[in-house]
């Protein structure tokens, strides 16, 4: 009798923080003669069905790149879209979320974001606060590069202020100005439709990460790709810098 991906899965061995670069939309859409719109609206079931794989497994932090701050070039009806496929998506699942014990977070500039998107991300961040089951983070206008600017601006301006000194620079200050001050380094990040880009999408959080692509379009990237991509992940070797011989040691 053939063994189940996820009865396959170590369950010792599992990556604390997955993020996922969710690509693949537009061409979904295309595949099946729909407009680029209707595969950001199929895309919500992945969503769901990853959120749902790092409970059952007991994943801690899923974080999923949404909205990039390149993004907004976009053609502005997709942008409005997106936007407002955004306020729904949270109103219709923030209920099932919090039951489920999941902690909603964001990351990026939630200013740029249409007023009432911001409202339902802080509302609903502000429900789901004291959950401890898993950490959902969505990187919105969210852009890598912009987040290290702004944090060297915050870091030039504490050492300007004498607020730190010399003896203070190392990861640890980067880490904590860093957007992603209260999450642990990403250990596996994937990226679905078969580009095999980083994208701007956490530049620092991932310097030892696995990386993982597929060529599965994220509308479908359900559970069974999820399974695949854990186990790829538990087939590397991490040396952090040092060699095979010194892990058996």
């Amino acid at each position: 009798m053939e063994i189940s991906l996820e009865n396959q899965i170590d369950k010792n061995n599992l990556p604390n923080h997955v993020a996922i670069i969710m690509d693949g939309n537009g061409r979904w859409a295309k595949k099946n003669g729909k407009e680029r719109t209707f595969g950001h609206k199929s895309a919500l079931g992945a969503v769901r069905s990853s959120i749902e794989t790092c409970r059952k497994l007991g994943i801690q932090y899923l974080t999923l790149y949404a909205f990039s701050t390149e993004n907004w070039n976009r053609p502005k009806l997709e942008v409005t879209v997106l936007m407002t496929l955004l306020s729904s998506a949270i109103k219709d699942e923030i209920k099932e979320l919090h039951k489920n014990g999941i902690r909603l977070n964001v990351i990026g500039d939630m200013t740029k974001l249409p007023r009432k998107a911001n409202k339902d991300l802080t509302e609903a961040m502000e429900l789901t606060k004291a959950n401890t089951s898993c950490v959902l983070t969505l990187a919105l206008s969210y852009g890598s590069k912009e987040e290290l600017l702004s944090a060297i601006k915050t870091i030039a301006h504490q050492y300007k202020e004498g607020e730190i000194t010399d003896q203070d620079f190392n990861e640890e200050l980067v880490h904590k100005n860093l957007y992603t001050h209260d999450l642990p380094m990403v250990d596996l990040m994937i990226r679905t439709s078969g580009e095999t880009r980083i994208s701007n999408f956490l530049l620092w959080q991932i310097a030892y990460a696995e990386l993982y692509f597929t060529e599965v379009l994220w509308p479908d990237f359900k559970e069974e790709e999820f399974y695949k991509a854990i186990l790829n992940y538990q087939n590397r070797e991490r040396r952090f810098g040092k060699i095979s011989e010194q892990l058996t040691n």
